[in-house]
């Protein structure tokens, strides 16, 4: 059964989300109950944020469709921040897929990646959203289940200990796609796992399904200061959230899209990120693969295929 709106006098917040409504319908009666349901509410006005509550999913927008969702989250930005944001739509790039590999050799547990993804990636402040942990585990061991994480990262490198960075591992099979109700998130032809804030309706079971706690939910409303926003945006990367959906790493969409390296890599003193595209075979990352000592991917028996690599140096 559809639920119906609200008299424009009643409108609340949570009635103006699709986020809320789109959770209540697909509980209730699944994809298709949605769909039919989503039908008469396109004749709806009294909705303060009716272009926005009725915008497409994103696969079916035209170019003209994301020239005027893009204008709508700029000019959300603005008034939110009092900065005019500049957001692209970047699509993938043919003959690319982008796989990630670490050095543990390398790898002094200095958490610089942590905190320059943060500042890339417009992520919470307070509270603060990481999607880089860094483990650390005592030589010989790989129980990554009793890894250490709240370390002290002013005292690095410990003798006798190395570090594994885990993010998101953007999955040839990615278990999260899967369990979403609502196709909020997907993989992209380039290998990374992306989700529509405009559509993801918090149900968090993308969050259970990833075997890599990589995936991170919006409790309270995100806090970024207005000086420290990064205006160099992307529909499907950085751009600012709400309360109540996930976010995740994205290999930092807005810049390696666009020819850049994820700012993660770019930080880290010691040059144990690399990045790259495994389709071409004179690049950093398939000389890696080809020549170095693989050590792991994670959790490979789960049938996922990262696209993340652990090595070391021969």
């Amino acid at each position: 059964m559809s639920p119906s709106p609200l008299p424009p006098d009643k409108t609340s917040d949570a009635a103006m989300s699709r986020r809320s409504f789109l959770r209540g319908t697909a509980a209730v009666g699944g994809l298709t109950a949605l769909a039919a349901s989503l039908a008469p509410l396109r004749e709806l006005s009294d909705f303060t944020n009716t272009e926005q509550f009725l915008q497409k999913y994103y696969k079916e927008l035209t170019p003209d469709d994301m020239a005027k969702v893009i204008k709508r989250i700029e000019g959300d930005v603005e008034k939110q921040y009092g900065v005019r944001p500049h957001v692209r739509d970047l699509k993938p790039m043919d003959g690319v897929e982008f796989v990630y590999c670490l050095n543990l050799t390398r790898c002094i547990g200095c958490r610089k990646c942590v905190h320059a993804c943060v500042n890339e990636n417009n992520q919470s402040r307070s509270p603060e959203i990481q999607y880089i942990r860094v483990l650390r585990l005592p030589h010989g061991s790989l129980d990554i289940e009793k890894a250490e994480h709240n370390y002290d990262s002013k005292q690095v490198p410990e003798k006798g200990f190395f570090y594994m960075p885990v993010q998101c591992q953007q999955c040839k099979n990615p278990p999260c796609v899967k369990v979403c109700p609502v196709h909020a998130t997907w993989q992209e032809t380039d290998g990374i796992t992306v989700i529509d804030y405009d559509w993801c309706i918090g149900c968090r079971y993308c969050e259970a399904a990833c075997p890599y706690w990589a995936r991170r939910f919006n409790f309270t409303k995100p806090s970024i200061p207005k000086e420290r926003l990064n205006t160099n945006m992307a529909y499907l990367g950085n751009r600012p959230r709400k309360q109540g959906v996930m976010e995740k790493c994205h290999f930092c969409i807005q810049r390696t899209r666009a020819g850049k390296y994820p700012a993660c890599l770019e930080v880290c003193p010691v040059g144990a990120r690399k990045f790259g595209n495994i389709l071409d075979p004179n690049s950093e990352v398939s000389y890696i693969l080809r020549e170095k000592r693989v050590f792991i991917q994670l959790k490979e028996e789960m049938g996922t295929s990262p696209r993340f690599f652990y090595y070391f140096d021969k």
